[in-house]
């Protein structure tokens, strides 16, 4: 291709921007899609004018096409050229490294997630005594004497295990229903150091800076507006605080707004950590840490962040 043509071709910005994922790493286009957030027609319109000029190829992985960068030695200068000052000069690039270092590690949180599955399978099912509650007892006694704010604390599930160490809990769930039966349950235990509020996650009835750990499990996506929900968690903790999510990975079964009266459909690594930047936080960790074996086999995405010391 004569150079006025290959100009031609990487004079567009999104051509660039994909162009310079690829010369990173091999991406599939559900996987630029993500990075991206472009839409996938206009994403494969794209690939096919870079295939064209000769600066990608595609290779067959089952049934997905996995695009990488493919520079011909005579143009190997003038493209590098480009892909250099694209980094300097257009904003979106930070954001692009970011969300790529997002999908490699997802990769490879799938590929030891393989391999956990082979491991052990002898005895695998059932060994006695073994049992994620009685981990989870063991782990939650480990933790600190802290204030926690459970946020969309439902029936009171997580406070209950949470109190055996926590120097209080601060339970909130908008159903007032909810918040009874939690405090009945509480009553019952004869928990001294757990309070249920009735209360909005967007507007939380709970002091600003006054709890050192912000939990919502399962929750978020039932908020209305969930950067409004995490910048309220933001708000009440302290200085140096730790936010915890647990929630659904990014799905498509529409039938759980009816079923389970969700908001949102989980939530995409990249917008679970766009969203904890949003709010405030820093060092956000994002990460899928299960997968239902029964269908539709939902996951299960964690995040973890703190707010900075004052």
């Amino acid at each position: 291709m004569d150079t006025l043509k290959l100009l031609r071709v990487l004079a567009d910005k999104p051509r660039v921007r994909i162009l310079r994922l690829l010369s990173q790493e091999d991406l599939s286009v559900a996987e630029l899609q993500e990075i991206l957030e472009m839409g996938q027609s206009r994403i494969s319109m794209q690939l096919t004018q870079l295939r064209a000029a000769g600066l990608v190829e595609s290779t067959k992985s089952g049934q997905k096409s996995i695009y990488r960068a493919l520079i011909a030695p005579n143009a190997e200068a003038l493209v590098r050229e480009v892909l250099s000052r694209s980094s300097e000069e257009l904003p979106e690039c930070g954001r692009d490294d970011e969300a790529l270092a997002l999908v490699v590690n997802r990769r490879k949180d799938l590929l030891r997630s393989h391999f956990d599955e082979l491991a052990g399978r002898f005895g695998r099912s059932y060994v006695p005594g073994r049992s994620w509650k009685a981990l989870s007892e063991m782990l939650i006694r480990l933790l600190p004497p802290m204030v926690i704010a459970d946020i969309g604390a439902g029936e009171a599930t997580l406070a209950l295990m949470l109190a055996q160490s926590a120097e209080r809990i601060i339970a909130v769930d908008a159903s007032e229903k909810m918040a009874e039966f939690g405090r009945e349950l509480v009553a019952r235990h004869g928990l001294s150091n757990v309070e249920y509020r009735t209360g909005d996650m967007e507007s939380l009835p709970i002091e600003s800076g006054s709890v050192d750990l912000a939990l919502f499990h399962q929750s978020l996506h039932h908020a209305l507006h969930p950067d409004r929900a995490l910048s309220e968690a933001h708000r009440v903790l302290r200085s140096g605080g730790s936010i915890t999510v647990l929630d659904l990975l990014k799905h498509e079964v529409e039938a759980a707004r009816e079923l389970y009266a969700d908001v949102w459909l989980g939530f995409s690594r990249v917008e679970m950590t766009k969203l904890m930047e949003t709010a405030g936080f820093k060092d956000a960790y994002v990460s899928v840490v299960d997968r239902s074996v029964e269908a539709p086999e939902f996951q299960t995405v964690l995040a973890m962040a703190r707010k900075s010391r004052l």
